[in-house]
């Protein structure tokens, strides 16, 4: 079984995502790793899936509103999302799949940059920056990924990532309507991301579908094999922002969803 890596961009949709379909982000949730598994990388990492106890609600005082929301976002997959990614995988080639995932991916490379400068991470910013020109100019616009083949790896951050690294709390959990769970934090940054420019988080929405019709069982059978899937997905949700803006240092709790076994992953996409 191929092993699958995480990736926000597969967790929650921007609001850029209601353009031309491109709204699977919000279908999808991973998890942060065990205490064991906190430098492991990602694509090592599976992921049994468990609900969670109930947790207090200071953390989720729109829960209410949130559960019916992530109902509503449940059905529009089923109805909506699911039979245009069947058409989308029928009728396009893998090899144009793959090209519209590397240009999604591309186009996210400048918030990846300007994150990583927020949190003094000059390394990664710098990175960034090359691979959004290599790829855009000998990438042709980003339909392949020279940069990686010369070294340059692609590290994603965001604004929420940036805010949390910088101290602000997540706030509220939030479930939007089709763009699925975010929070306070994450919220405000794809907001000011898409007040200085939609591209990213088109690409971001473009990527996510791409990922979301390559890992649709997945998705489904974490729903159906838990026992709570609002509170396993809110959780989920939380745990793997918080070992985002951790860059995989902080280890899920105790009572959280574990990534033990052989249960593959809501995550993105398949490592070649």
């Amino acid at each position: 079984m191929d092993k699958i890596r995480f990736s926000d961009d597969f967790i929650r949709l921007p609001a850029a995502a209601a353009v031309a379909f491109l709204i699977g982000m919000g279908a999808t949730h991973a998890a942060e790793p065990t205490k064991e598994q906190a430098n492991t990388p990602p694509a090592e990492i599976k992921m049994q899936f468990h609900a969670p106890e109930a947790e207090a609600k200071d953390d989720d005082p729109l829960e209410s509103l949130n559960r019916v929301t992530s109902e509503f976002n449940n059905l529009f997959r089923g109805l909506i999302l699911d039979p245009l990614i069947s058409g989308y995988k029928a009728v396009t080639p893998d090899g144009m799949q793959e090209a519209i995932a590397n240009a999604a991916s591309n186009l996210a490379e400048p918030v990846t940059a300007v994150s990583s400068f927020l949190q003094g991470d000059t390394d990664n910013a710098g990175n960034a920056t090359k691979r959004f020109l290599v790829n855009s100019t000998i990438g042709v616009g980003g339909l392949s990924d020279p940069a990686t083949d010369m070294g340059l790896q692609s590290r994603p951050e965001d604004l929420g990532q940036a805010f949390g690294a910088g101290g602000m709390a997540p706030g509220p959990h939030i479930v939007l309507p089709i763009l699925g769970p975010s929070n306070l934090r994450d919220a405000t940054g794809d907001i000011l991301t898409s007040i200085a420019n939609p591209l990213p988080l088109v690409g971001k929405a473009a990527q996510g579908t791409v990922n979301y019709s390559e890992n649709q069982d997945a998705i489904k059978a974490a729903t159906a094999n838990s026992l709570d899937p609002y509170t396993t997905e809110k959780a989920l949700y939380e745990q793997h922002r918080q070992w985002e803006v951790s860059n995989g240092t902080v280890s899920a709790p105790a009572d959280g969803p574990t990534l033990a076994d052989e249960s593959p992953s809501l995550a993105t996409k398949p490592t070649q």
